[in-house]
């Protein structure tokens, strides 16, 4: 589906085609981290995440960022954060919220006990640069029609189990 999808010929967004992306963005992105769990192309942690951005930023596809109440009282995790997704602006990286950090750790499984911290997960791409995941595909649009809302890092509830 291509933004000409959600907007129609006029170039105007049309209620009707916007749902079709929207409608389910939680359930995209739950498909989107299993099918990446499963392809090894995740990064949990901010700490993990920084590293990969600064080494090969191009491999970063998308970015998830965890609040929970740790974050409000967390300043120094406010300033990854922003730093964060101050890169994902400036690198064209698709980045969400989520406000369950706990639903998202059981979603990525074992990475995320293993680090203790599933405040910021990267989805990579796959090194050999073959693939294409339908769910990823519907967040990047979803991502795309929110900045074009003005909503820079959309929040998305995920899906219970």
């Amino acid at each position: 589906m291509t933004l000409e999808h959600i907007l129609g010929s006029d170039g105007q967004q049309h209620p009707s085609n916007t749902n079709v992306i929207m409608q389910s963005p939680g359930k995209s992105l739950r498909e989107a981290l299993l099918c990446a769990e499963n392809e090894d192309r995740l990064t949990v942690g901010v700490y993990e995440s920084a590293k990969i951005m600064t080494e090969d930023p191009d491999s970063v596809s998308f970015c998830i960022l965890a609040m929970d109440e740790e974050f409000e009282c967390d300043i120094a995790l406010q300033i990854h954060f922003t730093l964060i997704q101050s890169f994902c602006f400036d690198n064209d990286i698709s980045i969400v919220r989520v406000s369950d950090m706990q639903r998202l750790a059981e979603i990525v499984g074992d990475k995320a006990e293993q680090l203790e911290d599933a405040h910021c997960v990267l989805i990579t791409n796959p090194a050999d640069g073959s693939w294409e995941d339908p769910a990823l595909e519907k967040l990047h649009l979803f991502c795309e029609e929110s900045r074009r809302l003005n909503d820079w890092v959309p929040e998305i509830s995920l899906p219970e189990r």
